[in-house]
């Protein structure tokens, strides 16, 4: 059941590790870099819920939250295969809206999906299995580009520099393949969660083709489900807030501002850049 959730994580690992720099290869500067990453949090915001109202009210040959894996997946594994290979910064913008949107559509249904297949008493275990996947998906995608180095894919020079580094945008080679391999673990995954599993449909099929509404009542729904929202989920609202707070600052400064400023990392302007990190190792 959870197995496909290793590849959507697989797909944000990639995306949180390395969107800043491929930005910054196309020639973005540090204090545009936070703007071109608003397209995760606002997709978040809106996607999230409403694929999750809609999801609730689906049912299909495929079931009631597997269509949405699978069109997700599809598109998110289209966009992973393009990105590395954007031409302007803009592309790469474009794409990630379309990565993240994507992704948040595979991912909402998921956690449902585990409340649908499991009793109560093992849901807990069900969500614990969840959770270890999401940690190996984000560490296999962050472990990937130094991975390929090891295995000789992306050949190292006397000096340390990186052979074939340079191509038509300037990003890495070892970053290409990462995310074209992150479309195939994605895609992988997510199918054999599909083709491996079953849902249970609705008790009343009648009742619920009835129930199914417009767009209109999803965003009603979501209304009133905010508004209804037992006291410990308000509680942990704020909890939430202030941890993915943090999160995108890591993601989008780290990587590039900290990392510099602080600690003195190159720019990818300095002529040592890609020969710095492999020298000190």
């Amino acid at each position: 059941m959870n197995f496909g959730f290793l590849g959507i994580q697989f797909g944000f690992g990639l995306q949180q590790a390395n969107m800043s720099p491929i930005y910054r290869y196309l020639g973005a500067d540090e204090a545009q870099i936070p703007w071109l990453w608003l397209a995760g949090p606002l997709t978040g915001l809106l996607v999230q819920p409403i694929i999750g109202a809609m999801s609730d009210k689906t049912w299909t040959k495929l079931g009631r939250r597997r269509p949405y894996f699978l069109v997700g997946a599809i598109f998110a594994s289209i966009a992973l295969i393009f990105m590395p290979y954007s031409s302007t910064l803009w592309m790469a913008a474009g794409l990630l809206w379309i990565l993240d949107a994507s992704m948040n559509i595979a991912m909402e249904p998921f956690r449902a999906f585990i409340a649908d297949k499991l009793p109560a008493e093992q849901r807990t275990l069900g969500f614990s299995v969840q959770s270890f996947f999401v940690g190996l998906g984000q560490f296999s995608a962050n472990i990937m580009p130094w991975l390929l180095g090891f295995l000789g894919i992306i050949t190292l020079g006397a000096y340390g520099e990186i052979a074939e580094l340079e191509n038509a945008n300037g990003i890495p080679n070892f970053i290409k393949y990462s995310f074209v391999l992150g479309a195939m673990v994605m895609l992988g995954t997510v199918l054999w969660t599909i083709f491996t599993t079953d849902e249970y449909p609705p008790e009343n099929m009648e009742e619920f083709k009835k129930d199914k509404g417009s767009v209109a009542k999803v965003f009603i729904e979501v209304k009133e489900a905010i508004v209804s929202m037992p006291k410990i989920m308000k509680q942990l609202w704020w909890v939430m807030f202030f941890v993915w707070y943090g999160l995108p600052l890591m993601w989008q400064y780290l990587s590039l501002a900290i990392s510099r400023h602080v600690f003195g990392a190159a720019s990818p302007e300095h002529p040592d850049f890609e020969k710095e990190p492999f020298m000190e190792v």
